[in-house]
C-alpha cells in the first residue's frame, strides 16, 4: 500500500539518522585522538552563547541567585559543625560520668534540645533561601522561556513563503516547543545545580581539610566515581532517550495521517493493513522503552553503592583515627553529613550534562533559524495611498529550489478600478501573478509596479493590507464564523461582517446554524462545506475594502447558482476596485474589462470577451466547451 510504503520508507530513513548519530557520538570512545569531535562538540556548545544576551536581560535574577546559592550553603554548612559539638559534648558528658565525676544531666539535655533547635533554625534559613533561590534562578529560566518563544514566533512571522516551502510544520513547531523547553532546563535547572555544586563542594572540601587531611582524602575517593557512573549511565539514558522521541515522533505522524486521511484509507480497504504497520510501529516503540527502563534501574543503585561506601569508608577511617586520638566522634558524624551534603550535587552531575548536551543541540537547531534571512525584504518606505494600477513589464520568475518557470517575460497592464480574468489550466502560472503582487516572493527578472511605484519600494505591511486576496487553499481557523470573517480587521460591528456575508451570498446559511455567526467551526472549518468556506474566506477579502482584490481560484466549489449571486453583487459593490479573477474555467456571469489566457507561464491571448471569440483561439474553443455542458435555464 503506498500510504504504509510512505511511512515505512520514512521509518528506516529516521531509524538509519538515529544509527548516524549513535556512530557518531560514540566514535571519540573508540577513538579517543578524535579533534574533529573535539571540534563539534564546542562549536555546538557555543551555541549557548546566543543565551547571553537573555542572561544579562535578567543579570538581577542571575546574580542574586548566585548570592541566595551561596547563603542557602553557608547555613547546611554549619548544621554539621553543630552536630559535632553535639557529639562532642555528649560524649564528654559519657566520659566524665563512667570516670565518677559529678554532672549536670538535666543541663546536658538542656544542651542537647538547644542543638535541635539551632539545627531547626538552620534548616528553616537554608529552606527559606533556597526558596529565594528558586524564585529568581527557575523564575528568571521561565522568562527566557517567554521571550525566546516570543522571538522565534516573530522570526517565522517575519520570514518569507520560501522558508516555509522547505521547512516542515512540525519541525518548526517541535523548535518553538521541545527545543525551547530544553533550552530552559539548562537556563534554569542547570544553573542552579551548578551553581549549588560549585559552591557546596567548596565549602565542604573547605571544611573538610581543615579538620583532618587524612579523613578528607578518605571520604572523597569513591565520589568521582559516583560522578563518572552517573555521567555514564545518564549518557546511555540520553542517546536511547532521542531514539525513543524519534519513534514516538513517527507514531504521531503515522497517526495524525491515518486519521486526516481516513477516507482514503476506508476507500481503499486497508485498514488492515495500516494496523498491522502501525502494530509494528509501536512495538518498536515497547522494545526502546523496556530498553530504556533497564538502563534507568542502574541509576539509583549505582548512586546508593557509592554512597554506602563512602559511608562505609567514612566510618572506618574515622574510628581508627579516633582511636588514635586525632579526631572526635563528633567528627566522623560531621563528615557523614558533609558526605550527604555532597551526594545529591554530586550525583547531579551526569544529569546537569546531559540537560547542557540538550540544550545545546537545541539552542543550535534554534539559531538556525533565528539567523536565517527572509528574502523578501521589507526595506520600502512608500506608504501613499493606493488607487490600483498594475504593470507587470517582462517578469519572469521561476519558484525558489525549483526548475520550472513559473512566469515567462509576463507583460501586462491593469488600469486602477479595471476587472481582470486570468484563465488557464493547472501549473499555467496563474496564481503566481498573486504571490508576486503580495511580495510572497521577489520578482527577480523584470519589473512590477503599483501605481507607477516598483512593488519593493512599499513597506510589506502597507502594501498587503492595499491587498485583499482570497487564496486557493482556503484557510479558517478554529474559532467563530464571526472571528474568522473579522480576522485582521478589528472593532467590526455585527452589521458590518453581516454586510459582507450577503455579498458573498453566505449570510442566509450562518442564519440557520444553531449559534449563527458565533458559530465555532472546528479546525480549518470542518464542519462546513467546501462551498461555505471558500464563501466566508470571500467575505473576509470583501470586508478589509482594499482598493485591489484578487481571487484565486475561490468559486470552484460554489455553484452556478450561489455564483451568479456572488457576481452580482460584486457587479454592484466593487464599483472602482481593481480586481483579479484567478480562475481555471470562464466566469461566464461577470463582465470583464480584460481577459488573460496563460500557458506555461506566458500570455497566449489578451484582450475583451467579444475580441477573443472573434478571434476563435483558445479561448473560445473553451468557452464553447464550457457553454455544452452549462445549464441554459441559468441563462434567463
Amino acid at each position: 500500500m503506498p500510504l504504509c510504503a510512505i511511512a515505512s520508507h520514512s521509518s528506516r530513513l529516521c531509524a538509519k539518522h538515529n544509527i548516524h548519530v549513535f556512530i557518531i557520538r560514540n566514535s571519540p570512545i573508540r577513538n579517543p585522538q578524535s579533534s574533529i569531535f573535539v571540534h563539534r562538540k564546542y562549536k555546538a556548545l557555543k551555541g549557548l552563547r546566543h543565551l547571553n544576551v537573555y542572561f544579562v536581560r535578567y543579570k538581577w535574577h542571575l546574580l542574586f541567585g548566585l548570592l541566595f546559592v551561596a547563603i542557602s550553603n553557608i547555613f547546611a554548612i554549619w548544621s554539621p559543625l553543630v552536630v559535632r559539638d553535639a557529639f562532642d559534648n555528649v560524649q564528654t558528658f559519657f566520659t566524665r560520668q563512667n570516670n565518677g565525676e559529678a554532672v549536670d544531666k538535666p543541663g546536658i539535655l538542656r544542651q542537647v534540645a538547644w542543638y535541635g533547635v539551632v539545627l531547626l533554625i538552620l534548616a528553616l534559613l537554608r529552606g527559606v533561601f533556597m526558596f529565594f533561590m528558586r524564585q529568581t534562578l527557575i523564575v528568571m529560566s521561565r522568562h527566557i522561556e517567554f521571550d525566546l518563544k516570543n522571538d522565534i514566533y516573530a522570526k517565522y512571522q517575519e520570514l518569507d513563503m520560501s522558508f516555509y516551502k522547505v521547512n516542515k510544520t512540525g519541525d518548526l513547531m517541535s523548535r518553538i516547543s521541545e527545543d525551547v523547553s530544553r533550552v530552559r532546563m539548562y537556563a534554569g535547572p542547570a544553573i542552579m545545580y551548578s551553581m549549588n555544586l560549585v559552591v557546596l563542594t567548596i565549602l565542604v572540601l573547605y571544611n573538610m581539610f581543615m579538620v583532618n587531611v587524612q579523613m578528607a582524602i578518605w571520604v572523597i575517593v569513591p565520589l568521582p566515581l559516583l560522578a563518572i557512573t552517573i555521567y555514564k549511565v545518564n549518557s546511555m539514558i540520553h542517546r536511547k532517550s532521542e531514539s525513543i522521541q524519534a519513534q514516538l515522533s513517527n507514531l504521531t505522524t503515522l497517526a495524525q495521517e491515518n486519521y486526516s486521511g481516513i477516507r482514503v484509507v476506508k476507500s481503499f480497504v486497508q485498514e488492515s493493513s495500516v494496523k498491522r504497520f502501525f502494530f509494528t510501529q509501536s512495538a518498536l516503540y515497547r522494545d526502546l522503552s523496556v530498553n530504556l527502563s533497564k538502563t534507568e534501574a542502574f541509576y539509583f543503585p549505582s548512586m546508593q553503592l557509592f554512597i554506602g561506601l563512602s559511608t562505609i569508608i567514612t566510618v572506618l577511617a574515622g574510628g581508627k583515627l579516633v582511636i588514635d586520638g586525632t579526631i572526635t566522634t563528633g567528627n566522623i558524624a560531621e563528615f557523614v553529613i558533609y558526605l550527604n551534603l555532597l551526594t545529591f550535587p554530586i550525583s547531579s552531575i551526569g544529569w546537569v550534562a546531559s540537560m547542557i548536551q540538550r540544550a545545546s543541540a537545541s539552542q543550535k537547531r534554534i539559531n538556525e533559524f533565528l539567523h536565517v534571512e527572509s528574502q523578501v525584504a521589507d526595506t520600502g518606505d512608500v506608504e501613499t495611498a493606493v488607487k490600483g494600477e498594475i504593470n507587470f513589464k517582462d517578469v519572469s520568475f521561476a519558484y525558489p529550489h525549483s526548475l520550472v518557470s513559473a512566469l515567462k517575460h509576463f507583460s501586462v497592464h491593469i488600469p486602477a478600478g479595471s476587472r481582470v480574468a486570468v484563465i488557464g489550466r493547472t501549473g499555467s502560472g496563474k496564481s503566481t501573478i498573486a504571490q508576486l503582487l503580495l511580495r510572497m516572493y521577489d520578482v527577480k527578472d523584470g519589473v512590477l509596479k503599483l501605481d507607477g511605484v516598483p512593488v519593493g519600494a512599499y513597506p510589506l505591511a502597507h502594501l498587503r493590507n492595499q491587498i485583499s486576496y482570497v487564496p486557493q487553499d482556503v484557510f479558517l481557523f478554529s474559532d467563530t464564523i464571526f472571528n474568522n470573517i473579522a480576522f485582521g480587521n478589528h472593532g467590526l460591528s455585527m452589521e458590518q461582517v453581516q454586510q459582507a456575508a450577503k455579498m458573498a451570498a453566505i449570510h442566509d446559511e450562518i442564519e440557520k446554524l444553531p449559534q449563527g455567526y458565533q458559530t465555532v467551526i472546528g479546525e480549518r472549518g470542518v464542519t462546513l462545506s467546501g462551498g461555505q468556506k471558500q464563501r466566508i474566506s470571500i467575505a473576509r477579502a470583501l470586508l478589509k475594502q482594499a482598493p485591489v482584490l484578487i481571487m484565486d481560484d475561490c468559486l470552484s466549489a460554489v455553484d452556478t447558482r450561489t455564483e451568479v449571486t456572488i457576481t452580482d453583487n460584486f457587479d454592484r459593490q466593487l464599483k472602482g476596485v481593481t480586481t483579479i479573477v484567478i480562475t481555471h474555467r470562464i466566469p461566464i456571469h461577470m463582465h470583464f474589462d480584460k481577459i488573460i489566457m496563460l500557458g506555461d507561464g506566458t500570455i497566449i491571448e489578451e484582450g475583451t470577451h467579444a475580441v477573443l471569440m472573434e478571434q476563435k483561439g483558445p479561448y473560445y474553443e473553451l468557452y464553447k466547451r464550457q457553454m455544452e455542458v452549462h445549464d441554459p435555464l441559468l441563462e434567463s
